[in-house]
């Protein structure tokens, strides 16, 4: 993919996270990869959204050193870096502090799949990272941060756990490609709004069962889905 077309993809990426009302004020972060390129463009820090054009966003190479923009990248680029050297089939991720996944992972807490709503779009529970050690958050803090995502998943396929939540601070999702992260960060919070809706009508309510779980993720993924248009 050429660098300005990414660049587009990864500024409408933030760009539907505002519309979606997933940030405020410059919380939050999209960023997408140029496999071919080994290159990823990523939100400047602390731009508000309102006034960023695409020659704003950062370009670096998957070490992190600058290649093209004048501006410093988000903080979090580390943590993006972590998730696109450890899943080769990720090609954008989205970071966002909204409001109901976020209280899941202040909580420390996975969301259970209560609905086929969730089932649609994650294989199993969304899950949650373990606590950072305080020499984890000391130093490398944003690099620990993806590895802990990275430990968190373990051997499932990201794109079908396409979110996680990191324990105390907020949730991280990825996609083929950055709006396809951005999708998921809506689809997520729609999910972790409904699941805590779900508590309050029913404190005892229990995961859907797995047959009916497993209906809804398949006939939407894999080689026998039959959801859409060919």
């Amino acid at each position: 993919m050429k660098l300005k077309s990414l660049r587009e993809e990864v500024l409408d990426a933030n760009l539907e996270l505002v519309r979606r009302g997933l940030v405020l004020y410059t919380f939050g972060n999209a960023s997408g990869i140029s496999r071919e390129e080994g290159l990823v463009v990523i939100k400047p820090s602390g731009v508000p959204y309102e006034t960023m054009k695409p020659e704003d966003l950062v370009v670096v190479d998957l070490q992190g050193n600058a290649v093209e923009g004048t501006l410093r990248p988000s903080s979090d680029l580390p943590t993006h870096l972590v998730l696109y050297q450890s899943f080769s089939t990720v090609g954008g991720v989205a970071h966002t502090h909204s409001r109901a996944a976020t209280s899941w992972a202040q909580a420390q807490r996975p969301i259970p799949c209560f609905g086929t709503t969730h089932a649609d779009y994650f294989h199993g529970s969304i899950p949650v990272t373990k606590p950072l050690r305080p020499a984890e958050v000391r130093q490398d803090y944003e690099r620990n941060t993806g590895l802990a995502i990275v430990r968190c998943l373990g051997k499932s396929d990201p794109l079908h756990t396409p979110a996680a939540l990191v324990a105390g601070h907020a949730p991280f999702c990825w996609g083929k490609n950055p709006s396809d992260a951005a999708h998921n960060a809506v689809i997520l919070e729609e999910i972790a709004t409904m699941a805590l809706s779900t508590i309050a009508a029913n404190p005892r309510a229990c995961a859907i069962p797995r047959h009916l779980h497993q209906k809804h993720f398949l006939r939407k993924h894999g080689p026998s889905a039959y959801y859409g248009q060919k």
